[in-house]
């Protein structure tokens, strides 16, 4: 296979390969990347509901729709830097296809021809305004999907996390890459707004391509210093072996001592994936691993424990992508009405008035001071402390994460009743934009813990063969998690007009003032409560993989005391 061939194998073929100085480059298209597309997220509301001529609400919702399209589209960029491209080419092809979307929404938004007149429907674009413009976001969200689907995952391929200190330049990688797209996203949700919403729409659409080209030429550059993984067997493929195995072999008797399921030696071993240790949950798979006197191994009649291992380790990763959603779903609440909040606030300080667009700029820099003292501070004590090399296990970091949303969104509730209270007195006062900075803040924090923690929780625990598809979970929470805000609005609407005085959803007002968005925001808070608690169950549940060393220790890992977050002994 051809594929195969352009692989090296992950030791490096020089000193040169490998490492932070290969990381780099994916820190720089990290950033650059991040400028056009936050800016885009912070700014696409405003400009579908002032340009495209939508509705409040449909605003919210096709750029929810837009957003989440993106990040579901990671899985397709992880499974193809799986299996079929390495993870560079993979990022060179999605990210052709991202700065073709970006021209043409450029374009759209220079030329008036291809903009709408304004009309009094939920959305006014129509013939090859619509054409263009639905081609264009679609582009931009298969592109940009492709791209986050696979890069994080070059740069982790860069550590070997075998030994202590490519597990510990591993835990920190995750981290310097955050960093470096908090940087980024700072750039774009200041300059690039800034510019978009003073000068002109296409000039900041203009600003993130010319960003994200640089970014794809530098990561370029850098092959000569990449380390790659050999290319594996489809992930679609062994999951469904293991599956159509187990379904044949459901009326065999599963062997009491698992050494007499089926294996096979190291040697034989495609150079792609590595051996895991059987574990005692979800036995019924490994009847898949059964194999009888005198049948010769063949696939979808028998697989190995390690294959069958591989599809237990995604099984037990669902319930934490399912727990996460619940956090992305307050996110989307604070791009999209949070922005529509902001526009009908005071946004001046003294004679300086800052775009709406740019409030998500407080989490950022939150972000961007709080990273580094985490890597550099809390992160070293907490290793003395805990031993483990990323500090405190990832499931931990998700944890706290959680909790901070549900904060964000109790202090989302207040700060609306604070500005509706304000903003109907007679004359109106507006309070000032930078209320919002208490419940961007605080979400900011949270959104350090949580994803940096999903993201290196995804890769560590993937199937070697499975790393991009398995960390593109991290962001396929996020996917969820817009789409769920989309359903939340339609249902809350649908529901709230029924039981009502005036027969009016929490959300269906067209002036902001009369909805009932401190309630939305509440109603957000009690359902990450509630997730919360599910959220605890499932990974005080979880196993790690590094909880069984051997068959030996087996049944102690499984039998032994578990803690919340995270599992035996974490």
């Amino acid at each position: 296979m051809e594929g195969k061939d352009i692989q090296s194998s992950m030791s490096p073929v020089n000193k040169k390969q490998g490492g932070f100085r290969a990381a780099i480059f994916v820190f720089v298209l990290g950033a650059l990347e991040n400028i056009g597309f936050v800016a885009n997220m912070s700014t696409m509301v405003l400009y579908f509901h002032l340009v495209m001529q939508f509705d409040l609400s449909t605003s919210a919702n096709t750029l929810t729709n837009f957003l989440g399209s993106t990040f579901l589209l990671t899985i397709l960029g992880g499974f193809i830097s799986d299996t079929y491209l390495n993870r560079l080419y993979t990022c060179l092809l999605f990210g052709f296809l991202e700065i073709l979307g970006l021209v043409l929404v450029t374009i759209q938004a220079y030329s008036d021809k291809f903009q709408p007149d304004p009309c009094k429907k939920s959305t006014c674009v129509k013939g090859g305004q619509a054409i263009m413009f639905y081609v264009s976001i679609c582009l931009l969200a298969l592109g940009a999907g492709g791209v986050k689907g696979s890069i994080t995952t070059l740069g982790a391929d860069q550590f070997d996390p075998k030994d202590q200190k490519g597990a510990q330049g591993l835990a920190s990688y995750f981290n310097y890459y955050q960093f470096s797209v908090t940087i980024g996203s700072v750039i774009g949700v200041t300059a690039v707004v800034w510019v978009a919403m003073n000068k002109a729409w296409y000039w900041g659409f203009f600003i993130g391509l010319v960003a994200t080209f640089i970014g794809f030429v530098v990561l370029a550059l850098g092959k000569p210093f990449y380390c790659f993984q050999p290319l594996a067997t489809s992930p679609m493929i062994k999951m469904s072996q293991v599956i159509v195995a187990a379904i044949r072999n459901r009326k065999l008797s599963v062997p009491e001592n698992s050494i007499e399921l089926y294996e096979i030696d190291d040697k034989e071993r495609d150079a792609s994936e590595e051996a895991i240790s059987h574990t005692n949950q979800f036995r019924s798979l490994d009847k898949a691993a059964v194999l009888q006197e005198g049948m010769s191994p063949e696939p979808w009649k028998v697989c190995t424990v390690t294959q069958v291992e591989e599809v237990k380790i995604l099984t037990r990763m669902l319930p934490i992508l399912a727990s996460t959603a619940i956090m992305n779903t307050c996110l989307a609440q604070l791009q999209t009405v949070s922005v529509l909040q902001g526009y009908f606030m005071d946004a001046h300080i003294g004679s300086i008035e800052i775009p709406t667009a740019s409030i998500p700029v407080i989490p950022l820099l939150f972000m961007a001071i709080l990273i580094p003292i985490y890597e550099f501070l809390v992160v070293p004590l907490a290793r003395k402390i805990t031993g483990h090399p990323s500090g405190i296990t990832q499931l931990r970091r998700v944890g706290i994460g959680l909790v901070l949303s549900i904060i964000s969104m109790g202090i989302a509730g207040v700060i609306e009743v604070k500005r509706r209270d304000q903003a109907l007195l007679i004359p109106p006062k507006k309070i000032s934009l930078f209320w919002l900075s208490f419940q961007y803040g605080v979400f900011g924090i949270a959104d350090m813990f949580a994803m940096v923690g999903l993201m290196e929780f995804f890769y560590k625990e993937a199937p070697k063969g499975m790393r991009s598809l398995a960390t593109s979970f991290a962001l396929l929470s996020l996917s969820f998690g817009y789409f769920l805000s989309t359903a939340f609005v339609s249902i809350v609407n649908a529901i709230t007009k029924k039981v009502t005085p005036n027969k009016q959803g929490w959300l269906e007002a067209p002036i902001l003032n009369k909805n009932k968005l401190e309630l939305f925001y509440w109603f957000l808070a009690i359902l990450s409560l509630l997730n919360f608690a599910n959220y605890l169950y499932w990974s005080s549940w979880y196993k790690y993989k590094s909880d069984v060393k051997d068959i030996e220790t087996e049944a102690e890992a499984v039998e032994g005391p578990s803690t919340p977050w995270g599992g035996v002994n974490n």
